[in-house]
């Protein structure tokens, strides 16, 4: 068991599996209170972040990556939907084979993740798709007698770094107890999450990255429309005073003028006056500011959701309410991070799960995260109606499971399809009027000397026009076709449409007509 390694190659160290590593302690640079560089950014400071990030020093990109949540609401609601989205999809689990020992092992992992609090945990661990990565403490239970995950604490990104050399290997800051340096992540530890808005550096590929520039531009823009409103919301106030006014008339008429707009009156000496200007072109530069803030916001909506509709919509337009045009998340993202959510689960959870109880495998359990697929039922109902009575055999609790309908208990009243009933002799097909035409034509109007010939005949002659349709149409194909691969496709193509409905009428005639030319034969002998 000390021979264990995980991915990374670091061994299994016993003594720190069931303790907390990576929390905040007294003393330790890996404090629980966070700077604030988005106060007072500007591109030179956002570039300097960046850059740092970049070099390794990913601390003041993961404080600014906090505060763009906490102070956009535009942000925070559509990476709060893209992480629900997949944090509240059900998690199933498929066992290694259906060896005994395989399904033992899967149920046990069944068992733990039923649990309420999972949801919680997944929105945690995808932190990481603002961030670019997101790194999740486990916090390892034995009391049972079997390593079993007691709870999952999300840790904040800003206590973790990059290796140096190549930019990729988490690091622990200040090591395990936060006043040494930097170290490896300890084995069968944590859940490190990685999403990739982009191929590069992990702490490159957060959402974050392009929602910083969003945000500080529309930092400026909010600011300047609250001046603008401030300065032109309100009118111009003009005070006029006499020529012969005093310095006191004066400075009373000023201070009326300064104090009207908080306390909406005011007081003037007797042949003094205040006019009010309004500015005129106050709606349109008002608009104009609002059209650019929402306007990043549509920016940000594209790069988080992967659309616009559910967030920006506008009346009568393609992402109108009324309109079902697109989810929440458009379904390639939600596809893209329910796989990356289950990679990293069965990477760094179940493996070292089973590892840790049972030793190294061959194969493991896995756990999958994604909607089911939505079937058209329409389609299968009308396959099943055609290719049932042909020979198909199909099983009932198939097409109840596609259904989402339980197997009928012994004593349920079940449907069934109504009682076929028999037709009476009143209810028989009647002769056609082309049947009866040439029934009269033959002289049929005695049995006793039915002429089966003459009938045929005439069946024969009302048929030629509907025939030599079929055959013109077959004709045109046959000349139009370069081989007789392509002749024998255009004619399964067309075939369905060719005009066969009042053919097949007079092919029932003629089998009426043979029938009664039957039974005049038996009578006659």
């Amino acid at each position: 068991m000390t021979m264990l390694v995980d991915l990374r190659g670091q061994p299994l160290r016993k003594e720190v599996m069931t303790r907390d590593v990576a929390a905040p302690t007294i003393g330790s640079i890996r404090s629980p209170y966070s700077g604030y560089p988005a106060d007072g950014l500007n591109p030179v400071r956002l570039a300097n972040i960046l850059r740092a990030a970049d070099q390794g020093d990913p601390l003041a990109y993961f404080e600014l990556a906090e505060q763009i949540e906490e102070r956009d609401p535009h942000y925070l609601g559509v990476i709060g939907t893209r992480k629900r989205s997949v944090a509240q999809i059900d998690v199933t689990v498929d066992a290694a084979s259906e060896d005994a020992r395989d399904v033992e092992i899967a149920d046990g992992i069944r068992e733990w993740i039923d649990r309420d609090e999972l949801a919680d945990e997944t929105f945690d661990i995808l932190d990481g798709v603002g961030k670019g990565d997101s790194f999740t403490e486990i916090i390892w239970d034995t009391s049972m007698g079997q390593w079993q995950p007691a709870r999952l604490e999300w840790r904040d990104p800003r206590w973790f770094t990059y290796d140096r050399v190549d930019g990729r290997t988490p690091m622990l800051r200040g090591g395990e107890d936060g006043s040494s340096p930097d170290c490896p992540l300890p084995a069968f530890k944590f859940i490190r999450h990685t999403v990739k808005a982009k191929s590069g550096l992990p702490v490159r590929s957060g959402l974050a990255r392009i929602a910083a520039w969003g945000w500080m531009f529309k930092a400026f823009t909010q600011r300047d429309w609250a001046i603008f409103t401030q300065t032109y919301g309100q009118p111009v106030r003009i005070g006029k005073f006499q020529s012969g006014a005093s310095n006191e008339d004066k400075a009373t008429l000023f201070r009326a003028v300064a104090n009207i707009a908080g306390d909406c009156a005011a007081i003037v000496p007797e042949g003094m006056s205040i006019e009010f200007v309004e500015a005129k072109n106050v709606s349109a530069g008002g608009d104009l500011y609002e059209r650019r803030a929402d306007w990043l916001d549509r920016q940000i909506s594209k790069a988080v959701l992967g659309q616009t509709g559910t967030t920006d919509g506008k009346q009568g337009g393609l992402g109108d309410g009324g309109n079902k045009v697109h989810d929440g998340v458009r379904e390639d993202i939600e596809t893209a991070d329910c796989k990356a959510l289950a990679a990293t689960l069965n990477r760094d959870l179940v493996r070292p799960w089973v590892d840790l109880n049972y030793g190294p495998q061959r194969r493991y359990p896995r756990l999958r995260v994604g909607r089911p697929k939505q079937e058209d039922l329409t389609s299968l109902t009308d396959a099943l109606v055609k290719l049932v009575p042909l020979g198909m055999e199909v099983q009932m609790s198939e097409v109840r499971d596609k259904f989402g309908l339980s197997d009928p208990d012994k004593t349920a009243k079940l449907l069934a399809a109504p009682a076929a009933t028999q037709a009476t002799p009143d209810q028989l097909r009647l002769p056609s009027p082309t049947l009866m035409a040439a029934l009269q034509a033959a002289g049929a109007g005695n049995v006793a000397v039915f002429p089966a010939n003459a009938v045929a005949d005439r069946l024969s002659q009302d048929t030629a026009p509907d025939m030599a349709d079929m055959l013109e149409q077959i004709e045109a194909m046959l000349e139009a076709a370069n081989d007789p691969a392509e002749f024998r496709d255009m004619l399964l193509t067309a075939y369905g449409d060719l005009p066969i409905g009042r053919l097949a009428a007079k092919i029932g005639d003629g089998l009426v007509a043979a029938g009664a030319a039957g039974r005049f034969d038996v009578e006659d002998e």
